[in-house]
């Protein structure tokens, strides 16, 4: 399933990180951790990963949009806006649900989104299917 494929898990909580390291690296897959969104955005250039796994909730209520919007806006990273974001969250609701009148929902607006706890094989087939479409996005002329 994973190849050569880094995985970039940014969550502040520890158990969880532990765990779905365990899972990925058990299917092959490369994987590096971050605590927070600072140290996240900190690693993408060393790491540069395939897919990133973002929490929302860390040292605000609202950290991983912050984040999520700075990988996919923010010119300094530009280069990484190609890379699949999955958040995973222990939120039940997506952020069109939760801010639905919100002009700007698309500037948060993570490629894919999970909820916590993990459903194990629907968190896998998400995997997959997020690092398919980067896939065929990095494939596509233009």
């Amino acid at each position: 399933m994973a190849g050569n494929t880094t995985v970039l898990i940014i969550d502040d909580d520890d158990d969880f990180r532990t765990a779905v390291r365990a899972l990925l690296e058990s299917r092959g897959f490369t994987v590096v951790e971050a605590a927070s969104g600072q140290e996240g955005l900190a690693l993408l250039t060393e790491c540069r990963p395939d897919l990133i796994l973002l929490d929302v909730m860390m040292e605000c209520s609202t950290e991983g949009y912050g984040v999520n919007q700075a990988i996919k806006w923010r010119e300094e990273y530009r280069d990484f806006r190609h890379i699949p974001i999955v958040m995973v969250s222990s939120i039940q609701e997506s952020p069109d649900q939760l801010f639905p009148m919100a002009g700007e929902v698309d500037m948060i607006r993570p490629d894919f989104y999970v909820t916590k706890p993990l459903d194990i094989p629907a968190f896998l087939a998400t995997v997959q299917k997020a690092l398919e479409s980067a896939s065929h996005h990095r494939s596509q002329p233009g």
